[in-house]
């Protein structure tokens, strides 16, 4: 199966290099430098343990699942199995799939998990949670200092190049770059870009997949999720990822400083310029214990994807979420804007709409569109899934499903009062024509969720 699978890495279409390769530090320095790389043996080895132990608790539990996503109007399950774990009330949005987190315990909030041992897991993921962020705050910083060097001095620069550090090298920044040294604006940026609010968890075992698609451009084999960028960041935040490989003896390791290209049977993180076919890409072994920080702005400049080796593997890729539209807290907020405009009668407790102006009801109406179909339909669809981890969510989304039929109540109030005959007939077929146009796109919207 290797010679197989070597025999498909040599027809390839552009050039990649390993670290195995004489030009790989080089092209390292020169278009990957926002990259950072670190061997498992700089992680304190009870943190390991306590992370290792929870991606096999999590697994025990039946906590991961494969999402279906939505890509061009069809469906596709993904190959690898995931689960969201971070602030409670958080979601996460990619390929039109909204993930909501098992929350992580928090002070303040009363969290009921499935079982003890999925708390420490949670536990667990949060610890690595922390000790990424001061490990990516310490990197940016380190990187400042290396630029701000590089405008005062072009010459000297030019030396430091030659002694950048390896993204495979032992240890992270020195500790003269550990603490803030650059402006309080630029310090508190930084603590912004790296402050972790989720982990997306995922896990995949290759030998159980019938099919995993060719990585197309360089050759680099099997991929267990192709080219992308991530999507839903606070933009030029750090994303941090921590591997964990089931090594064992099915697994020839070391083999990659002889082999013509990546060695198969490893697992590889791969990279490349994006809309770029002259810069050669990257392949980076990934080994248990191993994680790496894609810093600033290289996940908007860059392409990622994850190359499958044989054993199965755990990863727990850390991100600052844009939460702006996608907290409990902000829908919330929402519903309670759009029910400014219901009002009840005290004395024979009708309801009736405070005001009928075109630009409120297009709000009310697209709150509503958004409490269903980015929320609970969403949540309904796949989210039910983490009640193997904790009922957390129930009782918000019975709350937002109140807000729902309160508003589905405005709808028809709308109906009734623009069948009235007294009302002017501009200002009625204005509203009735932005009116539409909402209740067009949630019947359309209706019919594409009951066909999935």
């Amino acid at each position: 199966q290797k010679k197989k699978l070597l025999e498909e890495l040599g027809q390839n279409r552009l050039p990649y290099v390993t670290p195995a390769d004489a030009d790989f530090h080089q092209l390292w320095k020169t278009k990957y430098s926002k990259l950072i790389f670190r061997k498992s043996d700089t992680v304190p080895e009870e943190l390991h343990q306590v992370v290792q132990e929870g991606f096999l608790t999590l697994q025990k539990h039946n906590c991961f699942f494969q999402d279906l996503v939505r890509i061009k109007g069809e469906d596709f399950l993904t190959p690898v199995s995931r689960v969201l774990i971070g602030n409670p009330g958080c979601t996460y949005k990619y390929l039109n799939t909204r993930l909501f987190t098992v929350p992580w315990p928090t002070e303040g909030y009363d969290i009921k998990y499935c079982s003890p041992e999925v708390q420490d897991a949670c536990k667990a993921l949060i610890r690595l949670n922390d000790y990424l962020h001061i490990e990516a705050v310490k990197a940016l910083q380190g990187q400042n200092l290396f630029e701000t060097k590089e405008i005062k001095d072009p010459a000297v620069i030019d030396r430091k190049r030659d002694f950048a550090p390896s993204p495979t090298e032992k240890g992270s920044v020195s500790e003269d770059q550990s603490s803030c040294s650059v402006p309080e604006d630029d310090c508190l940026s930084l603590k912004n870009r790296t402050s972790y609010n989720l982990t997306l968890l995922n896990y995949m075992d290759p030998l159980q997949m019938l099919y995993l698609k060719q990585e197309p451009y360089f050759g680099m084999g099997n991929m267990a999720v192709s080219w992308h960028h991530d999507e839903n960041l606070v933009e030029r935040s750090t994303v941090a990822v921590y591997s964990y490989s089931c090594e064992g003896s099915a697994v020839e390791e070391g083999n990659e400083q002889t082999l013509k290209g990546r060695d198969p049977a490893v697992w590889h993180v791969g990279l490349k310029v994006a809309w770029d076919i002259e810069t050669p890409g990257l392949a980076i072994p990934l080994h248990q214990g191993d994680f790496y920080l894609m810093l600033d702005d290289l996940n908007m400049t860059h392409q990622h994807c994850v190359l499958a080796g044989f054993p199965p593997r755990f990863s727990s890729t850390h991100r600052v979420a844009d939460c702006s539209r996608g907290t409990l807290e902000y829908i919330f907020a929402q519903c309670e804007l759009a029910l400014q405009n219901l009002q009840t009668d005290p004395d024979s407790m009708a309801l009736s709409l405070k005001s009928l102006e075109t630009a409120v009801i297009k709000q009310v109406e697209e709150i509503h569109n958004e409490v269903e179909f980015e929320w609970l339909r969403q949540f309904w669809f796949q989210g039910k899934r983490y009640l193997k981890c904790t009922d957390w969510w129930l009782k918000p989304m019975a709350k937002l499903e109140e807000f729902w039929r309160k508003m589905e109540i405005m709808t028809s109030l709308v109906f009734s009062e623009l069948g009235k005959e007294e009302r002017i007939k501009e200002q009625r077929n204005e509203t009735i024509s932005c009116f539409l146009l909402v209740l067009t796109e949630r019947q359309k919207l209706r019919k594409e969720w009951t066909a999935r």
